[in-house]
């Protein structure tokens, strides 16, 4: 769905607070410098600068302005604010976070969805997982399924907070997969490893989902420090998933 004026404008700001192109504590250009920078109203302004106080970017007072805050204050479990940090650069800091979230979250599901899985949460994943083997098999977009898979997942527990953090996730997962499918054979070994957690959620076997998704997830940890420790460069959310070529 297209985003209207408003939504531009605090994609725009919310995209140059996170970059750091506005200091933290300095005040925001005064309005009218705003409005001709972005070519909108003074009301687009305002109501964009409502939007991102209320996401924890910033704050506003009389005689202190419009002011950056911390990026400790900021909401990290809004969708956007994800979005953003993603597109300005993912940090060592900001991907350990979210792997210590999904150790917390991911396990806990899983027990939920191996209770209370539909057979047709059961048919999504098992899509998901098809399209991964076929990656693997015949080359292709594996990312985009290993994400279905485990959002699938997420949907399965039937919890709809949980549900609301896969949007969290989703940068993590998406980079976490990325970092793994660049290591040779990294996604034919995971394959196994990704149909236990889908058999132990199609046999309702709690305990069993929960140990299968840790070892994905500690694996996936085991990449991503391997990365971070080497310096390489890590994947840019806001290009098309990476493709695997054909065995």
């Amino acid at each position: 769905m297209m985003k209207n004026v408003h939504g531009h404008t605090v994609d725009h700001l919310g995209e140059a607070i996170v970059a750091g192109r506005y200091p933290v504590a300095v005040a925001l250009p005064p309005e009218p410098v705003l409005c001709q920078e972005l070519g909108v109203s003074r009301t687009v302004v305002r109501e964009a600068v409502k939007s991102l106080c209320a996401k924890g970017l910033l704050s506003t007072g009389p005689k202190v302005g419009t002011r950056v805050l911390p990026s400790d204050q900021w909401n990290w479990f809004d969708a956007d604010v994800i979005t953003w940090q993603s597109k300005a650069g993912l940090t060592p800091e900001f991907l350990r976070d979210l792997q210590d979230l999904r150790r917390v979250v991911e396990p806990a599901a899983l027990r939920l969805a191996a209770e209370r899985a539909t057979a047709q949460d059961i048919a999504e994943v098992e899509a998901a997982y098809a399209g991964m083997k076929r990656a693997v098999e015949e080359g292709g977009d594996y990312v985009t399924h290993d994400l279905r898979f485990h959002q699938g997942l997420l949907q399965a527990s039937r919890n709809r907070m949980l549900v609301q953090m896969s949007k969290v996730l989703g940068a993590l997962l998406r980079t976490s997969f990325e970092i793994s499918t660049r290591r040779k054979d990294g996604p034919a070994q995971s394959l196994p490893l990704h149909r236990a957690v889908l058999d132990a959620v199609i046999a309702h076997q709690p305990d069993q989902a929960e140990t299968a998704i840790r070892i994905l997830i500690d694996g996936a940890k085991d990449d991503i420090e391997e990365v971070l420790a080497s310096r390489r460069r890590l994947p840019r959310l806001n290009h098309p998933a990476s493709r695997l070529k054909a065995a």
